[in-house]
């Protein structure tokens, strides 16, 4: 199995930019696909962004396109969600979350990271 600790989360202005991070431990890191999501106060959790084990197929939601970036470093065990030109409606609790390769469902999940857009 695998644990993950999400951090870099906080308070930004709109227009601002956030770089938030997932740290993994457990077995070996590339074995996992991983993905970012977030749930914002009183709506649904929605996919953000995803990144294979090899880091070489990307996908994201259409309210991430132009303005994130996913990316992982697989020697420090770390998932990395890049986010620019943040809104308001930004607002929510991201969660990293893993799955093996092998596995259709995502079964690993961190505790989530705050990120609060406003002025």
């Amino acid at each position: 199995q695998v644990q993950l600790v999400e951090s870099g989360g906080g308070l930004v202005q709109p227009g601002g930019s956030l770089r938030l991070s997932c740290a993994a431990s457990g077995r070996t890191f590339s074995r996992y696909h991983m993905a970012w999501f977030r749930q914002a106060p009183g709506k649904e959790r929605e996919f953000v962004a995803f990144i294979s084990g090899s880091g070489g197929s990307i996908d994201y939601a259409e309210i991430a396109k132009g303005r994130c970036t996913i990316s992982r470093d697989n020697a420090k065990n770390t998932m990395y969600l890049q986010m620019n030109s943040l809104k308001p409606e930004d607002t929510a609790v991201y969660y990293c979350a893993a799955k093996e390769v092998s596995r259709y469902t995502y079964d690993y999940w961190g505790q989530g990271t705050q990120v609060t857009v406003s002025s």
